[in-house]
């Protein structure tokens, strides 16, 4: 898979986007202020992801899609790998993630990558969102937060979320 960030020019790959969060402002809210990759392989969109600094030492993986066609493939392990390699590359000590308490197959992919549960959030989505969320025949209420350490990481000052 081939990784392009994208362009504030270029249109963001809503629909695939929305696939993870439904709600559309929250979306361009976290992608107008984080960096948003697109995976691409022969020239299609395989997968997304966005990531948004929280401070000098910490980014988040705010959204990791993998499109319908190419689920069940590695993509979605592809993408977390590069968005660690990335995070390592510009320096960061810490890339955390959160998923709802519905996402059974996002929180054994993402504990397989090497994050680590940290804290629960009860009752997140029913205080953010405007609709309840059903996934795997469960209401999404609650958001685990994870965490990947990497002790290898140096700055780089060509880092696109400065």
């Amino acid at each position: 898979m081939e990784f392009h960030l994208l362009q504030a020019r270029e249109p963001l790959p809503m629909e695939l986007l929305l696939e993870v969060d439904p709600f559309e402002n929250l979306v361009r809210a976290y992608c107008d202020s984080g960096c948003c990759m697109i995976g691409k392989r022969k020239g299609e969109i395989i997968g997304v992801y966005v990531l948004l600094t929280l401070s000098d030492t910490t980014v988040e993986i705010k959204n990791v899609a993998v499109a319908e066609s190419f689920r069940g493939q590695d993509y979605g392990q592809q993408l977390v790998q590069h968005a660690l390699a990335e995070s390592a590359r510009h320096g960061f000590e810490f890339v955390e993630i959160s998923v709802g308490n519905s996402s059974l197959g996002q929180l054994a992919l993402y504990q397989k990558c090497g994050f680590r549960m940290r804290a629960i959030d009860p009752k997140f989505f029913r205080r953010n969102y405007p609709e309840p969320i059903f996934e795997n025949g469960i209401e999404c209420r609650d958001m685990i937060r994870l965490r990947y350490t990497s002790k290898q990481l140096t700055a780089d000052p060509e880092y696109c979320w400065q």
